[in-house]
């Protein structure tokens, strides 16, 4: 049990590293030497025994921060009792990781266009949004179900949402001076009038 609490931590530090290593210098510059020297590991052989490769470690960068940002978001959902209330906090929520988690974002979007399956196949950016799009237009679809949703193609709608965060999320990776919390109000208050939230969009 030692032995696994010490893997795992060792683990965690290396995909720490390589988060800052990437948001720092970039994907091609975050060579296994200079995220063993961020990590201060004593060789590279140490990030090699954990992962196989390189892509390796890019996939577990990516699930950890996605499992992150579900970590904020799933609660701050789960606490609201309408659907309106969850695609509110989804938007919130997800809007206030990008913003604290500036890091993350911009090892994100560098790795992206790398980023490779366990078959050597290129993720394309639709693919990798299909979980998030798919889960979102459930919810849509269930505030549809519950009437506090006009009738709409959800997935559509779901694709127009994702768009708006990933939007935020580039503005990020670019060092842009939108302002994420007047960001995220008007957002919501697009979002709302486009599903018609009524005013309850603006929280009132």
């Amino acid at each position: 049990m030692e032995h696994t609490g010490r893997t795992a931590a060792r683990r965690t530090q290396i995909v720490r590293a390589a988060i800052e290593t990437i948001a720092e210098l970039g994907y091609d510059q975050a060579t296994f030497a200079r995220i063993t020297e961020r990590a201060g590991l004593s060789s590279p052989r140490m990030i090699s025994y954990h992962f196989a490769d390189k892509n390796d470690l890019l996939r577990q960068v990516v699930i950890d921060v996605f499992t992150a940002a579900a970590q904020v978001m799933g609660p701050a959902m789960v606490a609201e009792a309408t659907w309106n209330g969850k695609l509110r906090a989804y938007l919130t929520s997800n809007l206030m990781f990008l913003r604290e988690h500036p890091k993350e974002i911009v090892a994100l979007t560098e790795i992206g266009p790398h980023l490779r399956t366990p078959s050597g196949e290129g993720y394309t950016s639709t693919t990798s949004q299909d979980f998030s799009v798919t889960g979102l237009a459930e919810l849509l679809e269930a505030g549809q179900t519950a009437g506090e949703f006009r009738e709409f193609d959800t997935r559509s709608m779901a694709v127009l949402i994702r768009a708006a965060v990933d939007a935020a999320a580039q503005r990020v990776r670019d060092g842009s001076d939108v302002d994420l919390d007047t960001y995220t109000t008007e957002v919501i208050t697009a979002i709302g009038l486009a599903v018609r939230l009524g005013d309850e969009c603006s929280g009132n």
